[in-house]
């Protein structure tokens, strides 16, 4: 199964995230050398960190887009989920690593440097990313990217982070105590943590198979039902996503003296269905005899 046109523009979102990254990075570190301010600082790791996830977020959708093989039976559409984990355990390093900076912040305060200079460096920085991140999180919905998802809910921390940064650093600056920069840097690391924890957590779901969500079951039952007449039941109903494509697998009863090509030709109607209902799932239907009827699932009407 191909991921056609889907993931070929993911995958060019993904590279464009390598290049706006690489941007809001150099104006981060510009507005920290301008300052001196831990604050920025911590803003600035934070998009080392992006930089380098979504380069593992393009490699994952690049391995996600290759087909089925012998040794990869189900294909590789779970590349995604480990890009988002990885994304998950670089978040908390960048955490850890501004948790250092801070700690050394307070033993040692100092006035930050041609504030406000870096404050409208830092301002624009935050801009771009904004404008990134709402573009990621659309379109990482619409393609039901992990990869393309994780990376924007990160970047909408990033933002976050940002705005505080800037009102910290400000209120530094007027109020003349040199403590909070440092106490701001603390903020944006547990800031961070806790959004490279929802990027773990949802990933994990993916990975450990989650069935997809109560409202798109539903739809996927109610298809069934409509589309399997002809049939006595439908049972054993199990999904699953992995990344772009949705897996939906059950077992399907007729009647004793159907025929091999009647139930063929209704095993291809409820697949068409369900395939115009979830895009671009994948159907495994078995099918049983009547004597192995469950008398429980899916009542076909």
């Amino acid at each position: 199964m191909s991921p056609g046109p889907a993931l070929s523009s993911a995958m060019r979102i993904a590279a464009g995230s390598i290049l706006v990254g690489i941007l809001v990075l150099g104006l981060k570190a510009l507005a920290w050398r301008m300052t001196g301010s831990i604050a920025l600082l911590s803003d600035a790791l934070e998009s080392t960190v992006n930089v380098a996830t979504a380069l593992a977020a393009l490699i994952a959708l690049r391995v996600a887009a290759l087909p089925a093989d012998a040794k990869h039976p189900y294909g590789h559409h779970k590349a995604e989920f480990f890009s988002a984990v990885l994304e998950g355990v670089m978040i908390i390093v960048a955490a850890l690593l501004i948790l250092r900076e801070a700690y050394h912040g307070f033993m040692a305060p100092r006035v930050l440097d041609a504030p406000l200079a870096g404050l409208l460096v830092n301002g624009a920085a935050s801009v771009v990313n904004a404008g990134w991140c709402w573009i990621l999180l659309a379109e990482g919905r619409r393609h039901r990217s992990p990869a393309l998802e994780a990376d924007g809910h990160h970047l909408l921390a990033d933002v976050v982070s940002s705005v505080g940064v800037t009102f910290g650093v400000l209120f530094a600056i007027v109020s003349g105590w040199a403590l909070l920069d440092p106490a701001m840097a603390a903020l944006v690391a547990v800031n961070i943590l806790w959004s490279g924890w929802r990027v773990m957590r949802g990933s994990m779901s993916g990975l450990l198979d989650e069935a997809i969500p109560a409202e798109t079951l539903a739809r996927v039952r109610a298809t069934i039902a409509h589309e399997a007449a002809g049939a006595v039941e439908a049972h054993d109903l199990r999904t699953r996503h992995a990344g772009w494509a949705t897996f939906i697998e059950f077992h399907l009863v007729v009647p004793g003296d159907i025929t091999v090509a009647a139930a063929h030709d209704t095993c291809d109607r409820i697949e068409a269905a369900l395939k115009a209902v979830v895009s671009e799932c994948v159907v495994t239907i078995h099918v049983e005899p009547e004597h192995k009827a469950k008398h429980r699932g899916i009542v076909v009407l």
